[in-house]
């Protein structure tokens, strides 16, 4: 749930959008944000000749959704760097600079190739070498190491389609995760962070801290996956979370060890 600080800027966001319902006084649920594969630079992060926000202040303390990722051209990709790490999109013109909030939180999906069979057991994929690297080619390094976590989800067979089993319930997740948001709140009472990913380098030293086992394992890691600095913080930050989810204060080897799958390269 939205606290009402949150509530407040995000409601700010679609009043001078222009976005706020007649009816509505406050934004009372996190945004959920789709653009189609098309939008542009602008449209994205803001601008044009009357300046306004983009996707991504409108997905302010929400969700921004980026469906077949590789078909957004890449120099609208790339302007996501910044709001990324910063948390909010400069926007320049020759009378005046504009400072928008951004943010949010990024989900992306896309196939594995550009046939969409590659990893399927039932169906081989037909992508020749060249045409799997310039399909994967299309999304950049750089904003590969801001995305934390990386997951496959393999085609189901007919036999678990009819199987009728749903796994966890949404609301048990949601249960837990309110728990997790809880104990983050109290962690950082006095502050403008909300969540774990907020966090700046001295608060990840400050909650992060690790034991013996633990750091032997980051150490491991940051050398196997060739790690940046940026990307050792987000680890940490998403081990923390994973320690919160299970109601632990301290990080331990396991929470580390499954964030660090979550970043691992698939394929």
């Amino acid at each position: 749930p939205l606290t009402r600080e949150e509530a407040m800027e995000i409601t700010k966001i679609y009043s001078v959008a222009g976005l706020l319902p007649p009816e509505a006084s406050l934004v009372t649920k996190r945004p959920f944000r789709s653009p189609h594969h098309t939008i542009t630079k602008a449209g994205l992060t803001g601008g044009g000749g009357h300046p306004r926000p983009g996707e991504v202040t409108l997905a302010h303390h929400g969700v921004l959704f980026l469906d077949e990722l590789t078909e957004f051209r890449r120099e609208v990709l790339e302007v996501l760097r910044q709001p990324l790490v910063d948390g909010v999109v400069l926007i320049s013109r020759a009378l005046l600079s504009l400072v928008y909030p951004a943010r949010f939180m990024l989900l992306l999906a896309m196939n594995p190739c550009p046939c969409g069979f590659l990893g399927d057991p039932e169906h081989p994929c037909t992508c020749t070498p060249w045409q799997l690297q310039r399909y994967r080619s299309r999304v950049s390094g750089p904003l590969l190491d801001r995305i934390d976590l990386r997951i496959e989800t393999p085609r189901l067979s007919h036999l678990e389609i009819l199987s009728g089993n749903t796994g966890e319930s949404s609301a048990r997740i949601r249960e837990r995760v309110v728990r997790a948001r809880a104990l983050q709140a109290e962690r950082f009472t006095g502050t403008k962070i909300y969540c774990n990913a907020h966090m700046g380098p001295g608060e990840i030293k400050k909650f992060c801290r690790l034991g013996t086992e633990a750091r032997r394992l980051l150490a491991g890691a940051i050398q196997y996956y060739g790690l940046s600095a940026r990307g050792c913080d987000r680890l940490l930050k998403v081990a923390r979370t994973i320690a919160d989810l299970e109601g632990q204060e301290t990080i331990n080897s396991a929470h580390l060890a499954e964030a660090i799958q979550y970043r691992e390269e698939k394929g």
